[in-house]
């Protein structure tokens, strides 16, 4: 009796602790001889761990994510790493043009973004061409590169920009800089790019940039939506905010109230868009070309929701970080000045201005497409900034088959396939030893901005704006909202920050600066004051 009450706890104890061991001896041996050895590979993956993957230094490093990968990918041989955690499929992250190419180009049609991707941002976009593959993406495809390709469409962008720009943005930066008031620079540039996708997109003026007016409803529930899309895509478990939404629980319950805001907005503004349509009295917006094409209305709902969620945050999110770059590069500052000065004084539209105010003179003038393209060394600038602080992290498609790229990784049916901008700006093997610096002259081929000619720099190595079927349609116009703006302000006026810290990227759906760019807006001196608009 005594025997079996005393055995069988000691019996099950034994046999515990020998499970234990093994499971100890499976964890070292998966750890050592599995998931950190390459066995050859030239790809490079984080300490992994049997059924738990790299869950945990994933986890360490949930706030650091960028650098994380930075790192791994820094220490591959190919620039490829390899991620597998429990809770998410299986993910390999690249910054390895040749890769880069395979999947947007090469072998395009195997890396759709994919129903794990599409989920993500399925509540906000629905079906909108950011957010579909196959033939519903061909479709809308097609529409929005004849669209973009209007000379309509061009003018009304001119218009539209010159008008923002003269009437709205500089004005406010004069009263800001005569009432020595500190301005929030990302904010502004926020409203400003609201302002101008809306208008171009949907014909409708949010009037974010006028003081007089409260803030846009539909932009404050564009800003909610977008947010918590984003912290889906990088939740430790997918499970967690499915289960959440599901539940109709949490940020969830919150997300859920934005969309349908931002629905509701548009719709309303669709509704008004056909009235005029009917009346005749319809406009040059993409709005009212989908409607004019016949489109149902949930599909033109879904493509300008895109279109907004495209345009809103991205230029705005360049010119941020240039702004800042230039602040702390004052002599690449100075370079650019000048050259916005020599282009626009040979001009034939320029006629120089005398500031009553001050010691200094401008040249004023409408910049127009031609002025905007020879300016090199502000194309230099705003490559440089997008090569350092993309204003898109990082993207992800999915594989359709088992597959194998350029340098050997191979991929599998379902993997999650992630090419990744900031971190490709930041390999050596891409950019020198010099790749953390901010240098525009390496984007001439002359290391003499004044004498050499622009790089043809392969969009593989440099994927900002995507590239092969699906790169950007916006990419010339978003170029030119830039170059105008930043061309219209250095003319005038001095952006200095309030705070000299290095600002902190924090990468959502489009990078942002957390805490706002609050700056000094001071008139520039008379002997590098160059250009108005």
């Amino acid at each position: 009796m005594t025997y079996t009450m005393l055995g069988t706890p000691l019996l099950i104890l034994s046999f515990g602790s020998l499970a234990i061991l093994h499971l100890i001896i499976f964890c070292v041996f998966f750890y050592f001889f599995n998931d950190n050895k390459s066995n050859g590979s030239t790809f490079h993956s984080p300490p992994s761990y049997p059924i738990l993957g790299c869950l945990i230094s994933f986890y360490n490093n949930r706030y650091r994510l960028l650098n994380w990968y930075t790192d791994l990918l820094a220490e591959s041989p190919s620039q490829t790493t390899v991620i597998k955690r429990l809770g998410a499929r299986r993910t390999i992250v690249t910054a390895n043009p040749d890769n880069v190419e395979y999947i947007l180009k090469t072998n395009f049609n195997n890396f759709p973004k994919g129903r794990p991707f599409t989920e993500i941002l399925g509540d906000l976009l629905g079906n909108g061409i950011f957010n579909v593959d196959g033939e519903l993406w061909r479709a809308q495809r097609k529409f929005a590169s004849h669209g973009f390709s209007t000379k309509s469409l061009r003018e009304f962008v001119a218009k539209t920009l010159d008008q923002e720009v003269k009437e709205r943005l500089l004005p406010i930066l004069e009263s800001a800089m005569d009432d020595n008031r500190n301005v929030d620079l990302q904010d502004l540039l926020k409203r400003f790019a609201f302002d101008m996708v809306c208008k171009v997109s949907l014909g409708f003026d949010p009037c974010c940039l006028d003081p007089s007016m409260p803030v846009s409803p539909l932009a404050r529930a564009f800003d909610v939506a977008s947010a918590i899309s984003a912290r889906r895509a990088t939740a430790p478990m997918f499970i967690v905010w499915k289960i959440k939404r599901a539940l109709g629980v949490g940020s969830e319950r919150i997300l859920r109230k934005a969309i349908e805001h931002v629905h509701e907005c548009v719709d309303e503004i669709i509704e008004q868009k056909k009235r005029n349509h009917n009346d005749g009295t319809g406009g040059d917006d993409l709005l009212s070309r989908l409607i004019s094409e016949g489109h149902e209305k949930e599909m033109i709902r879904d493509m300008v929701i895109s279109f907004i969620m495209a345009g809103r945050d991205t230029t705005s999110a360049v010119m941020t970080w240039l702004f800042w770059l230039l602040s702390q590069h004052t002599h690449v500052e100075e370079q650019l000045v000048n050259e916005i000065k020599t282009t626009l004084t040979n001009n034939s539209n320029s006629t120089t201005v005398d500031d009553q105010d001050s010691s200094s003179t401008y040249v004023d003038t409408n910049l127009d497409y031609d002025a905007l393209k020879e300016m090199g060394m502000l194309q230099a600038c705003l490559c440089e900034s997008m090569r350092l602080y993309p204003p898109v992290a990082w993207d992800s498609k999915h594989a359709i088959v088992d597959d194998k790229l350029p340098d050997g990784t191979p991929v599998k049916s379902g993997d999650r396939v992630t090419y990744f901008p900031y971190g490709m700006g930041r390999m050596e093997a891409l950019w020198g030893k010099d790749q953390l610096e901010f240098k525009p002259d390496r984007w001439f081929l002359e290391h003499a901005a004044e004498h050499g000619e622009l790089r043809n720099v392969s969009p593989y190595k440099f994927p900002v704006f995507q590239a092969g079927p699906r790169v950007c349609l916006g990419k010339e116009m978003a170029l030119v909202q830039m170059k105008y703006v930043v061309a219209a302000v250095l003319n005038r006026f001095e952006i200095r920050p309030v705070r000299p810290e290095e600002p902190v990227f924090v990468p959502f759906l489009t990078a942002h600066m957390a805490g706002g760019f609050n700056v000094r807006i001071q008139r520039r001196a008379a002997r590098t004051t160059c250009l108005s608009t």
